[in-house]
């Protein structure tokens, strides 16, 4: 890499492939977790998580860019946490709930730091429509964080402690 072009470019495919690395975690989430309103969000999630993954494709294919995932190891290693703390766990109900939303927003905020990062590329590129895809997407990140959080402090965190 020597340009800030070739990080825009090495920080789509690495998004790319944390995302379809976490569409698969938040799935399994979505499927174990007890509370009817955290499954929903998780699997909209997924879906976002899906339309990001085609939204980030299309980036490369309009920077005429290879059309490639960048193994990315930090997703990797949050995916294993996850499973581990969450899907592997011996917990139950309000608790595992819990515990998915903490691995959910880990995820989510690794996430947010690499659409940032693109979008910061994106803007001192002059890549404009890529900043308007990349932003709307961040604000999808940013609500389903702030809904885990909502989730967790009013109903969840206080089931679990019960």
């Amino acid at each position: 890499m020597t340009t800030l072009n070739d990080l825009y470019i090495e920080e789509i495919q690495d998004l790319w492939s944390a995302n379809e690395q976490m569409s698969e975690v938040v799935s399994d989430m979505a499927d174990k977790a007890s509370d009817s309103k955290l499954s929903d969000r998780l699997k909209t999630a997924k879906d976002g998580i899906d339309q990001h993954s085609q939204m980030l494709k299309s980036l490369l294919q309009d920077s005429d860019a290879e059309v490639k995932k960048e193994h990315c190891k930090g997703m990797e290693g949050l995916v294993k946490e996850a499973r581990k703390h969450a899907l592997e766990a011996d917990m139950s109900g309000a608790a595992l709930d819990v515990a998915i939303i903490a691995q959910y927003q880990r995820l989510c905020h690794y996430g947010i730091a690499g659409f940032g990062t693109t979008k910061a590329f994106a803007e001192a590129l002059g890549k404009d429509d890529a900043v308007s895809k990349l932003d709307k997407a961040l604000d999808k990140i940013y609500g389903s964080d702030e809904f885990m959080t909502d989730l967790a402090e009013r109903s969840r965190n206080l089931e679990a402690m019960a």
